[in-house]
């Protein structure tokens, strides 16, 4: 989300800019007449950013995610499921967790209790 304000009204709402900033991809543009922009944001938002410039600005490790973007395989969930039950492996359709199909073993039955 985007807010842009005055450096007037950002005097005023410092503090509730400042929290406003704080939460993820959230920023702050703060305009002043006859300067340019300057933006408001969290310290982990703009380390992202930095990190997503050095990732850019390499040459060699751009080439590598290109080319495993070109390697890599997409296939549809039908096509996993199906390569799942191939290693006999199944989704329980509730928890949608991946299982074994293993009969369960039988439990031994518990005593009754006496009164």
């Amino acid at each position: 989300m985007k807010k842009i304000i005055s450096a007037i009204q950002a005097r005023k709402d410092f503090f509730k800019l400042i929290t406003m900033a704080g939460k993820p991809g959230f920023t702050v543009t703060i305009t002043l007449e006859n300067h340019p922009p300057v933006v408001l944001m969290s310290q982990e938002e703009m380390e992202g950013w930095q990190e997503t410039m050095e990732i850019m600005s390499d040459p060699e490790l751009m080439a590598a995610i290109r080319k495993s973007e070109k390697e890599t395989e997409t296939i549809t969930l039908e096509e996993l499921e199906r390569s799942w039950q191939d290693e006999g492996k199944h989704v329980h359709p509730h928890t949608q967790k991946i299982g074994s199909k293993r009969p369960r073993k039988a439990s031994a039955k518990r005593p009754a209790k006496s009164a």
